[in-house]
């Protein structure tokens, strides 16, 4: 296949994509639901799987939902970083990501550092990110320590993002939190997509056909579900969101 930034922007420019983001703790996720789960979203039209989780994930159960999703779906497999220390060959390529509003080093350059050697090793495709984590945030929030912006402080959104691309970032991530009881708000998205150069993703609270609309229509290049997904068994009511995500 092409490389996976190759494939993820080409399909950016032709609009926005769906990202099913699973969560490889295997207390959460075995390896038959990931299959299963992978074929559900593949049929619904989900353009690839992250594969990331705020806790309990190692490079062992990492390796494993990568294997099982890309012998399900066939799509490419990004891991969507949780520490320096899980870490895996297995999948396509790595958001290479700066909690860029945390206040703890270890999730700013520290970890980085240390999980670099091993990735340039492993020859895994990285593509820069700046995470920006907003209110409510949720468990990323408490375990990175961020200092959240809040729902409608869209000066201080704005202000991480030109930040991030200054910094030579190449995709940024407005992050509500997995399991957010409301999601990143359009005007927020919005006001970022038009300040900055690069692709913008969304992610958290998305779990009505409303809300991907609002996220694409807001100007999102990128809508993330993960909680929804692993929790909802309707396969129509999966189908509406990412149709609604894409606009298809």
């Amino acid at each position: 296949m092409t490389g996976l930034k190759e494939y993820l922007f080409e399909k950016m420019k032709k609009g926005t994509v769906h990202l099913t983001l699973l969560d490889p703790d295997p207390a959460k996720l075995t390896d038959a639901s990931a299959r299963e789960i992978a074929a559900k979203l593949k049929a619904a039209g989900t353009d690839a799987f992250m594969l990331g989780g705020s806790t309990g994930v190692t490079s062992e159960s990492l390796s494993s939902a990568a294997i099982a999703v890309r012998e399900s779906a066939g799509l490419p497999t990004i891991y969507f970083p949780s520490s320096h220390t899980a870490l895996t060959s297995e999948v396509d390529g790595i958001f290479f990501m700066t909690v860029i509003n945390s206040t703890d080093p270890l999730y700013i350059t520290h970890g980085h550092a240390y999980a670099a050697p091993y990735i340039k090793m492993s020859g895994v495709e990285t593509i820069s990110m700046a995470y920006i984590i907003v209110e409510p945030g949720m468990t990323v929030s408490k375990i990175t320590k961020a200092k959240l912006v809040g729902h409608d402080d869209i000066d201080m959104a704005i202000g991480y993002a030109l930040a991030a691309e200054m910094f030579g970032m190449e995709l940024i991530y407005l992050e509500a939190g997995s399991g957010a009881d409301r999601p990143i708000s359009p005007e927020m998205i919005t006001a970022v997509r038009e300040a900055v150069n690069i692709p913008v993703i969304v992610g958290g609270g998305i779990r009505t056909p409303e809300a991907a609309k609002a996220a694409r229509e807001a100007g999102a290049n990128a809508i993330v579900t993960g909680t929804f997904v692993e929790q909802c068994s309707d396969s129509d009511i999966l189908t509406a969101v990412v149709h609604a995500a894409k606009g298809i």
